[in-house]
């Protein structure tokens, strides 16, 4: 490498270091305004659906309306993904970077008044997360993390737990809204609760990573989720020590991510080999 590139090169790098707290600041001012929105509209909703069992109320379109705002404002040469999206935003995918959002991780449980239920939102460059943020309005719990930065819970440092044997791991699953009686998915579940300690179908995958990421879950695992799902918690677990991967053991596949996250190698293994119907 010749001297100017080399120059050039800490010239990028060094203004990458500059922006990357911007991004977070951003993602966590936006994820804390969806929260409020979620907040402010409890009770007054009205309620329709996506599909069978899968719901959407006026909170999550409002809540993503003033995540899209606030990321837009600070950074208008971005693209935007929401959960609630506009078809006019398909072609997200060709920027540079890309803001990824679930509004409401957690409507059903929303929808109920039960107290689980979170925003999710990250940041994409040239298709890496390298900034999320998974929010819970209701107990004022911000996750956060930044590529090679580490993850935090309200800014204390996040830290998988040291748990490598299924037989004593809390673990948690997702499955499809609507699920049928013989989807894979069923025998899957059954599987793992005779094998591991106990399991929690909780309701948001996003929170169930961020529980990983923190280590109040051990595992997690889930087949039928979308990138807004888990864009942020992903990373969440990968900076808190955490392994991550698709169902089979490979890589993630971000147009159809398939969730295996745990906080050590051995038990993930234990319980990729497990779910393997």
């Amino acid at each position: 490498m010749t001297l100017a590139a080399t120059a050039e090169a800490t010239k990028i790098a060094i203004s990458q270091e500059i922006q990357m707290p911007d991004y977070l600041t951003t993602c966590e001012t936006a994820a804390r305004a969806a929260g409020q929105v979620l907040l402010d509209w409890q009770g007054k909703f009205r309620i329709r659906e996506k599909g069978r069992a899968d719901l959407v109320t006026e909170a999550d379109v409002e809540a993503q309306k003033a995540i899209q705002k606030i990321v837009l404002a600070d950074f208008p040469e971005h693209g935007f993904l929401g959960e609630e999206e506009d078809p006019a935003n398909a072609a997200s995918a060709q920027y540079e970077y890309r803001w990824i959002a679930d509004p409401l991780d957690g409507t059903t449980n929303y929808v109920h008044g039960l107290a689980n239920y979170s925003v999710s939102l990250a940041l994409q460059h040239r298709g890496e997360v390298i900034v999320g943020v998974v929010y819970d309005p209701v107990h004022d719990q911000c996750f956060a993390a930044q590529r090679g930065k580490g993850a935090t819970r309200n800014g204390a440092k996040l830290q998988v737990s040291e748990i490598t044997d299924l037989e004593g791991a809390l673990v948690a699953a997702s499955f499809a809204a609507g699920i049928d009686r013989d989807s894979p998915e069923i025998q899957q579940f059954i599987e793992v609760l005779v094998r591991c300690q106990a399991v929690r179908r909780l309701g948001s995958a996003a929170l169930n990573l961020a529980y990983v990421a923190a280590g109040n879950l051990d595992a997690y695992w889930a087949s039928s989720v979308k990138i807004w799902d888990v864009a942020a918690g992903v990373l969440l677990v990968e900076e808190a020590g955490g392994v991550i991967r698709g169902v089979g053991g490979e890589p993630l596949d971000w147009n159809r991510p398939k969730v295996v996250a745990a906080a050590t190698q051995a038990l993930h293994d234990q319980l990729q080999a497990t779910i393997q119907i």
